[in-house]
């Protein structure tokens, strides 16, 4: 049986930390599943990491779509929640039931998570009210970058803070299920957590919100094209997927691979016969 939404918010009324990953692929997804994570994201960051691309704004919908059937199909027990990307859900409240509704239907997702506070409560309400769970996203938002200036902490003026709590506050009106801080200061990461009766998710947040989410390739060393400082690498399998690389080019180049043994053999009758 899948993780639901319920068991999500039962977690943090039962003190238990929750664990979030990112996944994009088949095998990915079955190995995070396996190993007991009971969210997975299939995030829009894949713009970056599985498809070259400098930010999460080129993603589309279809790319979305694709990678989260690859997920479903991998993972049997997480809830699973896929990234609505850039304009899909904030032109209007139909285009935003009509892209959730094929993360549902098409995808097999459980759940999204779009971006916004205040600016997107009406639309989170009508998604969540057609019976799609939605995860809220506030403070970092990758895919208002441009109008951020960057990848910059969020809510560090009394102003900028009291709004981020509006937009947390706004979500869980609305009838989000849970909600992603991103690049918050501990301090209010923690007075939101403490606010809210949803679960806070954090990254680049601090130790007490109610759950934590890494993107995969982070957390493995995977992706060295940019480090956040909130990333913890639990491995560095680049550099071990570039050894074993190496290695076999080199294995191939002196003739040591393939041995004997990874061949197959033929009924040596079968070869005279061809040779006649």
């Amino acid at each position: 049986m899948r993780i639901t939404v319920g068991q999500i918010r039962d977690m943090k009324q039962k003190g238990q930390k929750i664990t979030m990953l990112t996944a994009y692929d088949y095998s990915t997804a079955k190995l995070v599943d396996e190993a007991g994570v009971p969210l997975i994201l299939v995030g829009d960051s894949l713009g970056m990491v599985m498809l070259g691309y400098e930010s999460t704004i080129p993603v589309t919908m279809d790319e979305m779509v694709h990678h989260i059937k690859a997920v479903v199909r991998g993972a049997r027990n997480a809830l699973i929640v896929g990234d609505l990307p850039f304009m899909t859900y904030t032109v209007s409240v139909e285009d935003a039931l009509r892209n959730a509704a094929r993360f549902i239907q098409e995808g097999g997702c459980q759940a999204v998570k779009l971006e916004g506070g205040v600016n997107v409560a009406d639309t989170v309400r009508r998604v969540v009210e057609c019976g799609i769970p939605v995860m809220g996203h506030i403070g970092l938002t990758p895919q208002s970058i441009n109008v951020l200036s960057g990848y910059k902490v969020q809510g560090r003026s009394p102003e900028a803070a009291a709004r981020l709590l509006k937009d947390a506050k706004a979500l869980e009106e609305a009838g989000a299920f849970s909600v992603v801080l991103e690049s918050v200061p501990i301090p209010l990461s923690k007075l939101i957590t403490e606010k809210l009766t949803i679960p806070t998710i954090g990254i680049g947040a601090g130790m007490h919100c109610d759950g934590q989410v890494q993107v995969v390739h982070d957390m493995l060393g995977l992706f060295a094209d940019f480090i956040p400082r909130h990333a913890k690498q639990y491995a560095r399998l680049g550099d071990t997927i570039k050894q074993a690389v190496a290695t076999y080019v080199a294995e191939v180049r002196d003739g040591t691979f393939p041995a004997e043994k990874n061949g197959y053999a033929i009924d040596e009758s079968v070869l005279r016969e061809l040779a006649r």
